[in-house]
């Protein structure tokens, strides 16, 4: 018998029905959580996961069906509705003010009040120091172990999760909404997630567990559901089904799960870095003294927990950030602090990390978007004139050739999913003729169809004798994909190993700030 198959059931979402314009989003789903149980929820891009979710936060309001919580038929018009009926969810993008306490942010929209003198206002001083024992006691409770009195701010990824699911724990949630929580993780800091989720189960704790990695899913899961389309196309348990199998189903295809790749055929250097120095946008370095390089027919991974100079490193190979000091070179041309039209022509290619607001245009059509970086050549206009003809049939052939899946060549890009907008970015940029590619964060948020893509479009640019820095949160896409990885702590290269000798747990320690010397 599968652990809690008998017990209660605490949540359950009945033929539950959302539209939006033009969108069937979810379609008479059925889904329940039991008391004390981690159920897993599976599915690609569109699926209609995130719709039920917020319905179930109280943030979306369905058509038709009902949300029933804990035998009763609930009405839920917000997420305070929701968080007063015990459920609380933990987002993937933490809602926490940095520059606040542990406190301060648990305490925010739940203030406790000292007993206010007669003549004194009791919205003006606060009860910290009992919030903060709460903390400490519901920390402990749970296996949670935070300072109540730390800046959030100060605090590594891992404990500001922490610091998340106290804050439901402390509006007294019993069912948890987890959305990609390992998304930020090092390996090590994922485990000890897994094991407060296990932790908190066992107090009778329900959670719901969002995320596009299948083997964290059969690690951790009591229950699997996958949805497909906006609706449910079924329900396991990890013991009778296997990464292949979930793939298939989120799918409706087979998939292949490991990229398919040769040995590197390494020749002349392409990039050079040499002693980089790099600000943020609050002045402070992020980039320290940062040299490396990339040969042709290679990959080379940089691996690091978001936040410690990838971003910014990024940025300024491809000319979106100013360089402090030091420089770097593309075929021996020094282009340090070189406008990015530049650096493009000069042969770069760049998948950026945040796909909206770096790598297209959204109120732009599609066709318009695949021709960002050269439409002002002799190929696609004549002086002023933008030969739209050109650019149509360039659109035309570059959906069918990368399969983007759009009603047509004259959507909007911003109407597009997640994953067939970084196709339209891969399309354009993998197309033309170029000596690098910079693939920032190239998967992040994409399901397993499109990432499955996205690795087979890198590995083949690589043999074609293209240079490629990959820069990944995702260790297993930097193991799987990398020739070499080089992994950044607090903005320097710790380490660089070749990806024969590389293991998840020496990477993750590297990650954490752990160097091999310690």
């Amino acid at each position: 018998m599968a652990k809690n198959e008998t017990a209660p059931i605490v949540l359950e979402a009945k033929g539950i029905t959302k539209k939006f314009p033009g969108v069937l989003a979810n379609d008479n789903v059925n889904f329940d959580l039991r008391k004390g149980e981690i159920h897993a929820l599976l599915g690609e891009n569109g699926a209609g996961k995130s719709t039920l979710m917020n319905i179930l936060y109280g943030l979306y309001h369905p058509e038709s069906g009902e949300v029933v919580v804990d035998g009763n038929r609930m009405q839920l018009n917000s997420s305070r509705d929701a968080i007063k009926h015990g459920i609380g969810m933990v987002h993937q993008h933490f809602m926490l003010i940095p520059v606040f306490t542990v406190t301060e942010n648990i305490m925010l929209g739940e203030e406790t009040s000292h007993r206010a003198a007669p003549n004194e206002n009791p919205l003006v001083r606060l009860d910290r120091k009992e919030v903060a024992q709460r903390v400490r006691d519901l920390s402990h409770q749970y296996g949670l172990e935070v300072d109540p009195e730390a800046i959030v701010g100060d605090l590594p990824v891992g404990l500001q999760q922490r610091v998340e699911i106290v804050k439901a724990l402390y509006r007294k949630a019993n069912i948890l909404i987890l959305d990609e929580p390992t998304a930020v993780l090092t390996p090590q800091e994922a485990e000890d997630l897994f094991r407060i989720m296990h932790d908190l189960t066992a107090k009778g704790v329900s959670i719901i567990f969002i995320t596009h990695k299948l083997k964290e899913v059969l690690a951790v899961a009591d229950r699997i559901t996958v949805m497909r389309a906006g609706r449910v196309v079924g329900t396991t348990v990890p013991k009778e089904t296997n990464e292949q199998k979930l793939a298939a189903m989120m799918v409706g295809r087979e998939v292949i799960l490991t990229v398919q790749k040769g040995p590197a055929k390494p020749a002349e250097e392409v990039l050079r870095v040499e002693n980089l120095h790099v600000k943020d946008v609050r002045g402070l370095e992020a980039v320290r003294g940062v040299s490396f390089s990339v040969q042709a027919g290679e990959v080379l991974g940089i691996a690091g927990v978001q936040g410690n100079g990838q971003t910014e490193l990024a940025e300024a190979l491809t000319g979106l950030r100013h360089i402090e000091s030091g420089r770097f070179m593309l075929s021996g041309k020094d282009l340090t602090n070189k406008p990015p039209r530049v650096i493009t022509e000069t042969g770069l290619a760049h998948i950026p990390e945040d796909r909206q607001r770096h790598g297209l245009v959204l109120s732009y059509s599609v066709a318009d978007n695949m021709v960002l970086c050269d439409y002002y050549q002799p190929r696609f206009s004549k002086g002023i004139v933008i030969q739209q003809n050109q650019v149509d049939e360039n659109a035309q052939k570059l959906i069918k050739e990368f399969d983007v899946r759009t009603p047509s060549a004259f959507v909007n890009a911003g109407k597009l999913s997640g994953g067939n907008q970084q196709k339209v970015i891969v399309a354009r940029e993998l197309s033309r003729p170029v000596k690098l590619v910079i693939a920032s964060q190239p998967t992040r948020g994409l399901d397993v169809g499109s990432i499955e893509y996205i690795h087979k479009e890198i590995i083949a640019m690589r043999d074609r004798g293209v240079a490629v820095l990959l820069v990944s949160a995702e260790l297993d896409e930097i193991m799987s994909l990398s020739d070499r990885i080089a992994v950044m702590y607090r903005g320097q290269i710790v380490e660089t190993v070749d990806h024969k000798d590389a293991t998840r747990e020496q990477l993750g320690l590297l990650m954490a700030g752990v160097h091999a010397a310690a």
